[in-house]
């Protein structure tokens, strides 16, 4: 699939520059374009791989490069004011070579979590193209202001996108670790599982073609239900992925079809019910599709067939796409699935109770200020009240 990728905020951009570092990395063409949006000036220049005229500082007038604070109230609003220069690096998007947007945010910030919806509600309206959102959740540890942007970004960026696939960053993070380290491994479990999903049917010259194609059409109708979406990812060591000399002469390069068969049945089972990007229920999925990924004689039809129908039972759902993405010098077999329009996912409930408690802490807080101001009145003797 082959996708214009834009990068809001700090975690968007280094999450879009991870990308190009995978297609890189792995000889996948999935990101035809690639943009990155700021109002923090140091972000822009942290990035690596993004060209420097496609990064768009905005918001220069109002907070001098130096970002937004967390307010995602103001990032949108400067998002907003400042879209013509955010689309003044659109427009170098090559349209005809792409099949979808794809609009990359942390959601607990303040200008990602502010502007990506207003941009993705912008590139709806001018592009045919579909446009989908990437959002990051916060941990429960970053604070009641960063769940509050999450929230009040979650409802609004759903709304705005096509479909929102989504990332929780509780449920990725290990004890001990900084928050570097953390978000520096968290960003490639993200590019790892995303970039076999958007790899899928992106076949070069010389390249070896599935047997069962999954091309950018299978996931355009797997994510049109709308709503959430969320991805399960499991793989397993192979020896010999390349056939080399040593194979030809000892015969290892024969693959038993039944324990092929065997071992994709097993990766589509642990994809779905293991760690997901967002913790979910797979019966609520609407619409789901398996992709399995490795050398290509590791792969087969019948293994895809029986993952794709196992997929269909356990979500209660027939509408369930499946198909390889043969990696010639891959050393694993891995496979990944896609759950689309989940509707039973705790943590959403949860970050929308942290949310209106926040919410609600903050207006007893602005009470009680504006009651202790009220205070600052002279008694009878021309002195001041104590304010507590």
């Amino acid at each position: 699939m082959k996708l214009a990728m834009v990068g809001f905020g700090q975690a968007g951009g280094k999450i879009v520059d991870k990308f190009i570092e995978y297609d890189e990395r792995t000889g996948s063409q999935t990101v035809r374009s690639a943009v990155a949006v700021n109002t923090a000036k140091a972000d822009l220049m942290g990035l690596e791989r993004i060209p420097e005229e496609n990064q768009v500082l905005i918001g220069q007038s109002r907070v001098k490069g130096h970002g937004v604070g967390a307010d995602n109230e103001l990032g949108a609003e400067i998002a907003e004011e400042d879209i013509d220069e955010i689309q003044g690096a659109v427009d170098n998007v090559p349209i005809h070579d792409v099949d979808a947007f794809l609009v990359v945010a942390g959601m607990g910030g303040g200008t990602g979590s502010g502007g990506a919806p207003v941009l993705t509600k912008y590139l709806k309206r001018i592009y045919t193209e579909p446009v989908y959102g990437l959002g990051i959740l916060p941990g429960r540890e970053e604070g009641g202001i960063y769940t509050l942007n999450a929230a009040r970004s979650f409802q609004t960026f759903t709304r705005e996108v096509d479909n929102l696939l989504v990332f929780d960053n509780d449920a990725w993070r290990q004890s001990g670790e900084s928050v570097e380290v953390g978000y520096d491994r968290i960003n490639e479990e993200i590019v790892r599982r995303f970039g076999i999903l958007f790899g899928a049917g992106e076949v070069g010259y010389g390249d070896d073609v599935g047997e069962s194609v999954v091309d950018s059409s299978e996931i355009i109708n797997t994510l049109g239900t709308g709503g959430v979406s969320t991805i399960g990812y499991a793989a397993e060591e192979i020896d010999n992925p390349n056939s080399g000399l040593l194979s030809r002469f000892t015969g290892t390069d024969e693959v038993d079809p039944t324990h092929a068969t065997n071992r994709l049945t097993s990766l589509v089972r642990k994809a779905a019910l293991g760690r997901l990007t967002l913790p979910a229920e797979i019966e609520s999925a609407e619409r789901s599709l398996f992709v399995a990924s490795g050398p290509s004689k590791y792969l087969n039809r019948k293994g895809i067939e029986r993952g794709r129908k196992w997929l269909e039972n356990e979500t209660g759902s027939m509408e369930v796409r499946g198909g390889d993405y043969p990696v010639g010098d891959a050393n694993h077999v891995a496979g990944v699935v896609l759950l689309s329009g989940v509707s039973d996912v705790p943590r959403i409930e949860e970050l929308q109770n942290v949310a209106v408690e926040t919410q609600d802490n903050i207006a007893d807080t602005r009470a009680e200020s504006e009651r202790q101001t009220a205070n600052l009145v002279e008694d009878e003797d021309g002195e001041l009240d104590p304010l507590f």
